[in-house]
């Protein structure tokens, strides 16, 4: 049974989410709290295997909430948020930041045509998130990657012509580490992959750009890619590149059971660039992505993937360094002064840990 607090100020949703969660025979909703503040009073007595947490609150909001809770007796924290606006939804990544895993829609009201879709996604959600052992404060976030320069070898002359990176649970604090760490003129283009749930990706990009000196983007169909341009997947889109440079979005059937999916991606990435390409694969739960990792790899390419300790699952970066599929191992901190050095020196034989 998963014990779940929910933490939400209004009593109409707060009634909702009880019902839903409540369902489900495997969910048991222990306790409700209003605001941050009753949330804190009530744990050490409930002890909730997951929280979940909306952001805009009186009192204390979700925000310092999971700061607290993160810093002192971590537990699974999710983001339930019914707002879409991207200034609002841009708060509930810094709730991500602060350590909570997962962020999914508010489930829309009985009779709603979303109505079940949402209270599904919320369902499998929490059931997810039970089952990830949080830690402390991660001690990578917030630190100066442009200081962690990789001791880099030049093994081969191909020139790097596009960045590819695929990530699913945990993944935005760890975007957020490494394009704060790129330089204003990072030659190539970069596509991403972020495994999420749908109507927070302009949320998600407007809080990326706060940190980056890179502009970021949700492509438009066609549009050409540039260098030093960074292009976030659409919801409900596969997002592949053509020759040219061209993004192309499409309505193709999930891959791995998502969509936007990072092997869709990196396979039109394999098929356009070949070895051209710097590939890797952050935190998440699954395999998306990992086969064709080593597709990439078997063509040249330079890929790594995020290391065990520091990420949340290692579900897609571990399932590819079992397949033999990457050449490097790196740290958050360390992945953006790689990629530079990629993209700069034309290639790397090794990364001194």
């Amino acid at each position: 049974m998963i014990k779940v607090l929910i933490v939400e100020d209004s009593a109409v949703v707060r009634e909702s989410l009880t019902h839903i969660l409540g369902a489900d025979p495997a969910i048991q909703v222990v306790g409700v709290a209003r605001n941050g503040e009753e949330a804190l009073d009530v744990l050490p007595r409930l002890r909730p295997d997951v929280i979940t947490m909306d952001v805009h609150m009186p009192k204390m909001d979700g925000l310092e909430a999971t700061r607290r809770i993160m810093e002192t007796d971590p537990i699974p924290i999710i983001i339930v948020s019914g707002s879409t606006d991207p200034r609002e939804v841009s708060t509930t990544f810094e709730a991500m930041e602060a350590g909570a895993l997962a962020v999914v829609r508010r489930p829309q009201g009985i009779g709603h045509p979303d109505h079940e879709s949402t209270a599904r996604e919320l369902v499998q959600t929490v059931k997810t998130m039970s089952e990830v052992k949080v830690v402390r404060r991660w001690s990578w976030v917030r630190r100066k990657p442009a200081s962690l320069l990789p001791k880099l070898e030049v093994a081969h002359e191909a020139a790097v012509r596009i960045v590819a990176i695929g990530a699913s649970t945990g993944g935005p604090p760890v975007l957020q580490t490494i394009l704060a760490g790129l330089p204003k003129d990072f030659p190539v283009p970069m596509v991403i992959v972020q495994h999420m749930a749908a109507g927070f990706v302009g949320g998600f990009v407007e809080w990326l750009s706060g940190s980056s000196r890179l502009p970021i983007h949700v492509p438009m169909q066609n549009e050409q890619m540039r260098g030093g341009h960074v292009y976030i997947a659409p919801d409900e889109h596969q997002m592949k590149v053509e020759r040219g440079g061209k993004i192309v979005l499409t309505k193709d059937k999930s891959e791995n059971g998502l969509r936007p999916s990072v092997s869709y991606l990196f396979r039109s990435v394999a098929e356009v660039y070949g070895g051209d390409v710097v590939a890797g694969l952050l935190t998440g739960m699954g395999n998306d992505g990992a086969k064709e990792l080593r597709v990439l790899k078997d063509k040249g390419a330079s890929t790594f993937a995020q290391d065990k300790a520091s990420s949340i699952v290692h579900g897609m970066a571990g399932d590819a360094i079992r397949l033999d599929a990457v050449k490097f191992v790196l740290t958050p901190a360390k992945i953006a002064a790689a990629l530079t050095n990629l993209v700069r020196h034309r290639g790397i034989d090794h990364v001194d840990l």
